[in-house]
């Protein structure tokens, strides 16, 4: 599933947990267990979509790498048990702050906080998915604008 779920939430908070702020992902209540054990994941990924708003409107805009292979997205992950006791898998992206990236600070509402997804190098996706919880935050950085592309979906 899409969107975090710990064991103690309804299914309806996935709305809200897509994302993952990587400053606070340790503290705050929906990711803090999935941080503190390091359910590190990867989350494959063609390209994500960010609304541009330089026009004074949201243009949707597809975001890629350049070379055209897969983003590999830093994630953390959950695992529970339904009411039927089937068990359920859930995920979050990792984000960071983006206000100074050449590409991603044109994208979100003029004046909130720019931000972007963690995209992992491919040479670190086995260091990711291993590290102990004391050094993920060494992973939360921005992927370098020359290797990302954005072309408007008009």
């Amino acid at each position: 599933m899409f969107g975090l779920l710990p064991f103690w939430a309804d299914k309806k908070l996935a709305r809200s947990t897509y994302n993952a702020r990587s400053e606070t992902a340790s503290v705050k209540r929906s990711f803090r267990e999935a941080w503190k054990k390091a359910q590190h994941c990867i989350i494959p990924a063609v390209a994500i979509y960010e609304p541009d708003w330089r026009t004074g409107k949201a243009i949707p805009t597809r975001i890629s790498r350049a070379d055209g292979r897969l983003l590999g997205i830093a994630g953390l992950w959950e695992e529970r048990k339904t009411a039927a006791g089937d068990r359920e898998l859930s995920f979050s992206m990792l984000t960071v702050n983006a206000d100074d990236h050449a590409l991603m600070r044109n994208f979100h509402r003029p004046g909130h906080e720019k931000r972007m997804v963690v995209v992992l190098p491919q040479a670190l996706y086995q260091d990711w998915l291993t590290a102990p919880a004391e050094i993920s935050s060494e992973f939360m950085t921005q992927y370098p604008a020359d290797r990302l592309v954005a072309y408007p979906q008009l």
